[in-house]
């Protein structure tokens, strides 16, 4: 396993985290097995959205005093009013359900403000007592870190300009970064066979500043439909001239800025197992470049942090040297010390090319690599 810091919560969390949803509705022996399984491995993030008292107590009780162990994504206003997942802003029956959580575990790591991905969503968050609610209980030390989950990034954007939360659970994928911002990705995954990304134009810029800003401000990133609910990895379904694997799309997500942990839904131990393999994995096999690659038009002079490029004779991390850079140019006038930091400590600097220029060779997107380094040089390390 590997470990990442989620944002400046300072708390440090897995890279692969473990979703639960698929252990709904599950017998308390398999539940455990696949607790189990993924403690053994090192997950320490668990996400638990789903509002059925039962999946929560064989949780629970799997964790046993190994609750310490691990850290949960709690979920205000997941209910299951109508015997399936809903989503309610009352807040009679919002505190019925998250008291319920605290009542089972103790208390919740990440309070997760449920499903915003409308403006109605958003209101009925942010201008009823909701908000009040969720800021008492972290207050009470109930809640120790506030998030929210969504899909839409306008919207995401939105929420994280409050000043409220410290970390998102929001969907990431190679197909749903290619959707404009106006289209619903949710929608679309569920209404459809296949995700047609065709007549898009690369990366869209709406979800690539959402997640600069994420980085920029400190804020995690933990990412659900990591797999595009499997379609990035079938044959027929598969928006790209073939299908993704498991390395690739979980190697794509944890290369995305301020991401944390991708979150599975394991529901065996030897599906714990198989996602454990990603950590055994060559840097070919996890590479998402040549997927990619089939719009490679549309990507053409934008990093998409890959790796492709590597090695550097001079040793340089060149993908997070671009990252870096990207966030930078949000607002090159004012670089958020923590970024600058973050470069810093990089054991080597843009300063260090020597343009030899072997990593454009290698760059599927024609970025221009010995540019950039040259302007990292000058925006991180002139007034050092």
């Amino acid at each position: 396993m590997q470990y990442r810091k989620i944002g400046k919560t300072g708390v440090q969390t897995g890279v692969i985290g473990l979703g639960c949803e698929h252990l709904d509705r599950k017998p308390y022996a398999q539940v455990k097995e696949t607790i189990d399984a993924a403690l053994e491995a090192g997950i320490t993030h668990l996400d638990v959205f789903m509002p059925g008292r039962e999946v929560r107590e064989h949780i629970a009780k799997a964790l046993g005093n190994r609750r310490k162990d691990v850290t949960i994504q709690g979920h205000i206003g997941s209910t299951d009013i109508h015997h399936q997942y809903d989503i309610s802003r009352d807040l009679t029956v919002v505190k019925r359900y998250f008291e319920e959580y605290l009542e089972l575990f103790g208390y919740v790591d990440f309070g997760m403000m449920f499903f915003i991905d409308s403006e109605k969503d958003y209101q009925g968050v942010f201008e009823t007592d909701f908000i009040r609610y969720v800021l008492e209980r972290k207050q009470q030390g109930d809640i120790r870190h506030i998030g929210f989950s969504s899909h839409n990034p306008v919207m995401a954007r939105k929420v994280i300009e409050t000043g409220v939360p410290e970390m998102m659970l929001f969907s990431v994928n190679p197909a749903f970064d290619l959707h404009p911002a106006e289209i619903d990705v949710l929608e679309r995954l569920n209404a459809q066979d296949k995700l047609d990304v065709s007549a898009f134009h690369g990366l869209d810029p709406v979800r690539a500043d959402l997640y600069k800003l994420c980085e920029q401000r400190g804020i995690g990133i933990t990412v659900m439909k990591t797999f595009g609910a499997g379609k990035l990895l079938s044959p027929e379904h598969t928006p790209f001239a073939r299908p993704l694997t498991v390395a690739q799309c979980i190697h794509y997500a944890l290369t995305r800025p301020a991401v944390a942990a991708v979150m599975l839904g394991c529901q065996s131990r030897q599906e714990v197992m198989q996602a454990m393999e990603y950590f055994d994995a060559s840097d070919e096999e996890r590479d998402y470049s040549a997927v990619l690659g089939t719009l490679k038009s549309e990507f053409r002079g934008h990093c998409v942090y890959c790796g492709h490029c590597q090695p550097c004779p001079s040793g340089i991390d060149i993908a997070s040297v671009n990252k870096y850079l990207d966030i930078a140019r949000l607002d090159e006038t004012s670089v958020p010390p923590s970024i600058r930091s973050h470069y810093l400590q990089l054991e080597h600097h843009g300063s260090e090319c020597i343009a030899c220029r072997s990593c454009e060779k290698r760059c599927p997107f024609d970025v221009p690599i010995v540019e950039n380094m040259r302007l990292a040089r000058k925006i991180f390390e002139q007034h050092t």
